[in-house]
């Protein structure tokens, strides 16, 4: 991976593209998406050093957190604005790349260079049980607001629902990250102990901690220059919204689940990619519910059907891949192939 370092000098060519108004949006699009690459290799790095002091269930939360926390300040401000249903669709998108693209490929390039890979059976049947509960506390909202006649409740009422079920996910990620945490999966002790470490654990978290930063400005130019380009091309803003800035933001934590899955360690790969979708739909999602509510700009939980089935489909299949405590790289590219069918059928919504 040290090839990819010298690639870093993107980053500042990102800025003075940017700033200086050189080129057009997509010249600015396709350097600062290039940017992301070594900022990721430098994140999972350190995520893998951090991942031998800490264990891999606090390293992917790590990982998670700080991938995440680039998209909570981004979503915070289109809320501001009033970018609403541009908020919704990037928070359906996030969750469903997480678990098909970030998965698939994990899966599909892990298994082709490793074989069968196993992981800890239990503690991805915990995060695919807490996907399907988050997924079907988003859909309860969706279901009461398609009622008809008297049954539906009124559009206050569905604003309450969204504010009590944002407080009672919120509760919810607590306590799955304090049983999850508690949980010791088999030989995670001795690995937490291994040697191997070629940081010591300041370092490692500093440059996770930088590493995060600089994503977060790239995204930031990233996603800027996304939506003129993504118009010139002549799509829908749903499918901005869903399919592009979900992929293209969080493109650093998907090569870093990825890279850690080549090198056969499955339980940080899967904690990255379904921990962060986890992340985005029982914190990010209500967080963003309250905030709403403090800013001026009520959100309800109310998603479109489109955005519905895609969640659905993602959780359904997730839970599926979790049941056996294996993976092979066929499962990967189903993943990855139903994300491409979601893409096609996004890409003719007008």
């Amino acid at each position: 991976m040290k090839f990819i370092y010298p690639f870093l000098v993107l980053v500042p060519i990102a800025l003075v593209l940017e700033f200086g108004n050189i080129g057009g949006h997509s010249l600015v699009f396709i350097v600062s998406a290039l940017s992301l690459v070594p900022l990721a290799a430098v994140l999972g790095r350190a995520t893998e050093e951090a991942a031998i002091y800490t264990g891999p269930k606090i390293g992917a939360l790590l990982n998670a957190t700080l991938g995440n926390s680039a998209e909570l300040i981004i979503t915070i401000v289109a809320l501001r604005e009033g970018l609403v249903d541009v908020v919704k669709a990037s928070i359906a998108g996030s969750i469903v790349g997480n678990i098909l693209v970030v998965l698939g490929l994990s899966l599909l390039l892990g298994g082709l260079k490793n074989g069968t890979q196993t992981f800890d059976a239990r503690a991805a049947g915990t995060n695919a049980t807490m996907m399907a509960l988050a997924v079907i506390a988003l859909v309860i909202p969706a279901v009461f607001a398609l009622g008809s006649g008297d049954l539906r409740p009124t559009d206050m009422d569905i604003e309450r629902l969204s504010d009590g079920l944002a407080i009672v996910l919120i509760v919810v990620y607590v306590l799955y990250l304090i049983y999850s945490l508690r949980q010791k999966s088999p030989g995670e002790e001795a690995q937490e102990h291994a040697g191997g470490a070629t940081m010591r654990l300041p370092v490692a978290i500093g440059i996770l901690a930088a590493a995060t930063v600089a994503i977060v400005f790239m995204s930031e130019i990233l996603v800027g220059a996304l939506e003129p380009t993504a118009e010139d091309w002549g799509l829908s803003e749903l499918f901005i919204g869903v399919m592009l800035v979900p992929l293209v933001g969080n493109i650093a934590e998907h090569i870093v689940a990825v890279q850690v899955a080549y090198a056969n360690k499955m339980d940080l790969s899967l904690g990255i990619a379904i921990g962060s979708g986890l992340q985005i739909a029982l914190f990010v999602t209500p967080v963003l519910v309250l905030v709403g509510i403090l800013i001026g700009t009520p959100m309800t939980l109310v998603f479109n059907s489109y955005e519905l089935a895609a969640l659905v489909g993602a959780a359904l299949i997730a839970v599926l891949v979790s049941l056996d405590g294996e993976s092979n790289w066929l499962e990967g590219a189903e993943l990855v192939a139903l994300y491409a069918i979601l893409g096609i059928a996004f890409y003719f919504v007008p």
